[in-house]
């Protein structure tokens, strides 16, 4: 087995299950929109639903309009990195890492859609009044993947140059 495919199998295996375990615990442990502190004036966990995506984004469409897109963006986007990590002949450790987290934080939200119609998000980091959007275990995986992917494309460009 290619070493690329076994990155996303091991570590998307490993994400998701995170991810949801997180999500149930949360689900299980509080009432919709209840906030506990974690460290005052800048952590709490909290229980959300989240309907649209980050910031909100088409959190008030239609909620037919809402599941077709998210569900179909989320499946050409799992299908495409899936393929090009069978398909690719790289052995950049970098890029697989950073596909198997888009990945697997793709998936643990797809799977939130699916079942409940929305996303659980349950971090919730602010600074006083001032509140980042609430975040899960997917979501982060997506970030660190996005960023881990933009600095390996500055570091290869850098090393053409």
């Amino acid at each position: 087995m290619k070493k690329n495919i076994l990155i996303l199998l091991v570590g998307a295996a490993v994400i998701i299950a995170l991810d949801q375990i997180t999500k149930s615990a949360i689900t299980a442990r509080f009432v919709l929109h209840e906030s506990y502190p974690v460290i005052d004036g800048l952590f709490n966990l909290v229980y959300v639903m989240n309907p649209g995506a980050a910031f909100g984004f088409l959190a008030n469409a239609s909620e037919t309009f809402r599941s077709v897109f998210f569900i179909g963006i989320t499946m050409a986007v799992i299908l495409l990195i899936a393929y090009y990590v069978v398909k690719s002949e790289s052995d950049n450790n970098l890029y697989a890492v950073s596909l198997t987290l888009i990945f697997s934080g793709a998936v643990g939200n797809l799977i939130d859609r699916v079942r409940f119609g929305a996303v659980v998000d349950f971090l919730d980091v602010y600074i006083g009044n001032a509140h980042w959007p609430a975040f899960n275990v997917a979501d982060s995986s997506i970030t660190i993947g996005a960023v881990l992917m933009i600095w390996g494309m500055i570091v290869s460009r850098g090393k053409k140059d």
